[in-house]
């Protein structure tokens, strides 16, 4: 069975394709992944894949990190000034008191992100088609950025139902004139949608969220021992061991379920990551303000950021940077980024009236 079946499998509301399609979409796929150092790279927890017509698009952040070695500061830990923000937001989480979820309450976690939607448009499709076999070309793949907004209401009683609704994408910035033809054509293939996850668990038994209250009582509280674990967990995952390890901490911060008790071990040790630098000193997401701290990897051309607050030890988001033109975008480009934010509530919606906003 081919991966584009497999995915079917998963995806029950993808149509059935044509063989054809199954290799234009294999080809999308492994151009992504296998491009040169200029190109671009998929990011495991974030893909989406939009079946458009003859053509298929991959929705994904796209991560990376470039190893600087000993040049911006101790070769055994971030550079001095990156680590001395870390320290600073991991002691103002260590006094910050969580949210009181009270009986019949809810943690309302909004996320509202922005990813990068890569593929063809169906005129390149029907031309690789007739021209290359279906093989596409360099400067086939175009790209546009689109809205994910979703919200987890988690109860005070965690055994209880976990609601979660998760609105329409919708493109919200494009990249010239073939991007524009690709975001119109990528329409209206999703729905708002609400979900009840009794005990916070998927029908298959796994957690609905990264970070889920027994496996983040399981973590090492000393931040060394966390990394290694961290360097152990990933193995041979990502461009490099430092760069997923970051990628590792900015997952599980984004799921806004972390305790500021962890979130404030998550700081120190992400401040003993080498290369890790301060790449913005103001760095603004979602309307809120805070320093992002990342590690570029030349090799991928990406990088990955985590933006916090070092006065109050806020997690304000994550986001990763393009740092070499790819599919229309140019460098500089946020190909994804995610902002939480997190409030008690009395009640779970009933619909999907977050979407409407």
């Amino acid at each position: 069975m081919d991966e584009i079946s497999l995915l079917n499998r998963v995806r029950a509301d993808l149509p059935e394709r044509h063989p054809d399609d199954v290799i234009r979409g294999r080809a999308a796929l492994l151009r992504a992944i296998d491009a040169p150092p200029a190109a671009t790279a998929a990011r495991r927890p974030r893909q989406r894949w939009i079946w458009i017509g003859s053509a298929v698009a991959a929705t994904c952040a796209l991560t990376g990190v470039f190893v600087f070695g000993g040049a911006l500061g101790a070769p055994g830990g971030a550079d001095p000034a990156a680590a001395a923000v870390l320290g600073s937001a991991a002691t103002a989480a260590r006094d910050v008191v969580d949210p009181v979820v009270g009986p019949g309450q809810y943690l309302e976690v909004r996320t509202d992100a922005l990813y990068a939607a890569m593929g063809t448009t169906e005129a390149d499709a029907e031309a690789a088609r007739r021209e290359n076999d279906g093989n596409l070309r360099d400067g086939d793949l175009t790209t546009f950025l689109e809205r994910d907004l979703r919200a987890l209401w988690v109860p005070a009683d965690r055994s209880a139902d976990w609601i979660e609704v998760r609105c329409a994408r919708e493109p919200v910035h494009t990249f010239g004139p073939r991007s524009e033809t690709f975001a119109a054509e990528a329409g209206g293939l999703e729905q708002d949608a609400r979900q009840v996850f009794p005990g916070g668990k998927t029908e298959s038994g796994y957690s609905i969220v990264t970070l889920d209250a027994d496996t983040a009582a399981e973590l090492p509280r000393d931040p060394r021992q966390l990394l290694e674990k961290i360097y152990q967990d990933n193995g041979a995952a990502g461009p490099s061991r430092d760069g997923e390890a970051l990628v590792w901490i900015a997952d599980r911060l984004r799921s806004g379920t972390v305790s500021a008790e962890l979130r404030s071990v998550f700081y120190d040790t992400a401040a003993l990551i080498p290369g890790v630098t301060i790449t913005e000193q103001q760095a603004t997401l979602n309307g809120r303000t805070g320093t992002a701290i990342g590690r570029d990897e030349g090799a991928n051309g990406f990088r990955q950021d985590i933006i916090i607050d070092p006065e109050t030890g806020a997690f304000i988001g994550e986001r990763q940077v393009l740092l070499h033109p790819v599919a229309d975008m140019p460098a500089g480009t946020a190909t994804g980024s995610t902002s939480v934010t997190t409030t008690v509530v009395d009640a779970a919606p009933e619909g999907t009236s977050l979407c409407a906003g």
